[in-house]
């Protein structure tokens, strides 16, 4: 019982590790993307590079974070006072955009005790266009790779890689602000480790480690054997990939073996020559997002989940690429179709614990150029919200950021204050959720005006398929992406990029929540 109730004290002890790191991160940044939307994570690791806390962030960040700590183990070797950042897709990262800093947490006699690591959505890193999210061919043009190199050695900055960074990026001072914030995080990360250190003593901290990570795999193994053995099969599509109009299908195969369970994406569209493709730190963080919201149980959320879950996506494929893909969009939309596909298989082994499609799309919105009245350049990036799925027991929500997103928006009030355009509508966009016993959420109309001339990309997806329903409910409404000239409207693909003039508007019409049951008008 004691030993209970330690490891329950310590699982909160390292969550408030995390969080305290994301509480600095947030208000020592720069960009509205990470102050305001909030678009980064933070996390606790062992000395193997085993997740054993994490903040409540955003899961597609937490998810893999693990894969990049693992490639810094591999690549590098850490000394005291060193730091290392990383965002190559094909090391653990998403996309380049997100940059993971990682540090070891050394205490005692120069002991390796574990890693703090966060990782943050920088609103430009280079590359074909501003944002860093074009529609692209290959990796090379979506912007700076950065491999898993020590950016801090015994306490100094790497001036050399520091500069470079910086001379290739379009906001070089927005940038160096948000890496000095992800550097503090993890400084105040080690220094509450140490603290943990100091009290307990370095042998109970490590023991609660690994007890934790045993317990998640218990818990996870007891959640498993309550679902019906079975193979369960689900396929949907993406849109396109932005350079060629078909649907491209994500399949998966779930078998459920008493308290096993192998997750099989055989069946996938070959990698795509557009940005859609997802690496495979994609693929298992989705995986694990679904099944530790389908188990309802109080997990620690930490690698110990995943001992028991067995993902394979064929390497060449949309949900395993190969290097060089690109894969800009692969972390915002195909990780939210590989939920989709894995909710619509799990549906059939347990109905009443899945809810019906969410919008499935993050609706990205990248504008940049340079901002003539401040006399600088400016990159934003947006996610927008939509519709959730309606369950067995409830309505879906409406207007809000759903499944591998876990961001806020931006107040209307910081974005114009920050950039060169107003916010001339963002309602609800009613009627938008499916028809059912419960019905999906609705999905929400937020139109941009631009005060001057600016590139924009839209990435989004759910402008031709739409959310699928459950258990007799109705599918929720496709999104749909406008620009507004001279008073005339122009109807846009959901993935293109496009330059804009002054007076134009953009907007953004996000896709509904499927329902759930069938509507009561239609029983009767």
């Amino acid at each position: 019982m004691q030993k209970a109730v330690e490891r329950e004290v310590f699982k909160h002890v390292y969550s408030s590790v995390a969080e305290e790191m994301g509480v600095r991160l947030q208000r020592s940044a720069f960009s509205p993307n990470i102050k305001e939307r909030r678009d980064f994570s933070c996390a606790v690791f062992d000395e193997a590079g085993r997740l054993v806390a994490q903040a409540a962030h955003i899961p597609i960040h937490l998810g893999s974070m693990p894969l990049s700590v693992e490639a810094c183990r591999r690549h590098l070797t850490f000394e005291p006072g060193d730091v290392a950042v990383l965002n190559d897709p094909f090391h653990g990262g998403t996309h380049l955009p997100d940059i993971t800093v990682v540090s070891p947490v050394f205490v005692g006699n120069d002991r390796l005790l574990g890693f703090v690591a966060n990782r943050a959505h920088h609103a430009d890193v280079g590359g074909m266009s501003p944002g860093s999210m074009p529609l692209s061919r290959e990796l090379y043009q979506e912007g700076v790779i950065i491999p898993p190199v020590k950016l801090v050695e015994a306490g100094n900055v790497n001036q050399a890689l520091w500069d470079l960074f910086l001379a290739n990026v379009r906001t070089p001072r927005e940038r160096a602000g948000d890496l000095q914030a992800q550097l503090a995080a993890n400084r105040i990360g080690g220094q509450r480790l140490g603290e943990l250190v100091s009290r307990y003593g370095v042998e109970r901290v490590r023991d609660n480690m690994a007890g934790l990570l045993a317990y998640s795999e218990q818990l996870t193994m007891h959640g498993i054997r309550q679902l019906p053995n079975g193979t369960y099969r689900y396929e949907d599509v993406l849109d396109d990939d932005g350079l060629e109009n078909r649907p491209i299908p994500i399949a998966v195969a779930v078998t459920i073996r008493d308290e096993d369970v192998e997750v099989d994406f055989e069946g996938s569209a070959p990698q795509c020559e557009g940005s859609v493709n997802a690496v495979y730190a994609i693929t298992v963080s989705a995986t694990a997002y679904v099944f530790r919201c389908l188990l309802g149980l109080d997990i620690p959320g930490n690698s110990g989940c995943m001992r028991p879950i067995h993902v394979r996506a064929p390497e060449g494929s949309v949900v395993n690429a190969r290097f060089p893909a690109a894969v800009a969009a692969g972390n915002v939309e195909t990780a939210q179709r590989i939920v989709d596909v894995l909710l619509g298989a799990l549906a059939q082994a347990c109905p009443d614990r899945v809810p019906a499609a969410s919008q499935g799309t993050m609706n990205n919105v990248i504008i940049g150029g340079w901002d003539c009245e401040k006399q600088r350049p400016f990159a934003y990036y947006e996610t927008l919200g939509g519709g959730m799925g309606a369950g067995a027991d409830s309505p879906g929500a409406s207007g809000i950021h759903s499944h591998m997103t876990n961001t806020m928006n931006t107040p209307v009030e910081a974005l114009e204050y920050a950039y060169p355009f107003r916010i001339s509508r963002y309602v609800i966009r009613e009627g938008t959720g499916g028809a059912g016993g419960h019905a999906g959420g609705n999905g929400i109309t937020r139109e941009i005006e631009f005060l001057q001339g600016a590139q924009v990309t839209i990435i989004s997806d759910r402008r031709q398929s739409r959310p699928f329903g459950l258990a007799g409910g109705g599918a929720g409404q496709s999104g749909r992406n406008v620009l507004i000239r001279k008073g005339k409207e122009k109807t846009l693909p959901g993935k293109t990029e496009l330059v804009v003039k002054k007076g134009d508007r953009l907007r953004i019409e996000t896709p509904g929540g499927g329902g759930y049951g069938e509507s009561r008008e239609k029983k009767a």
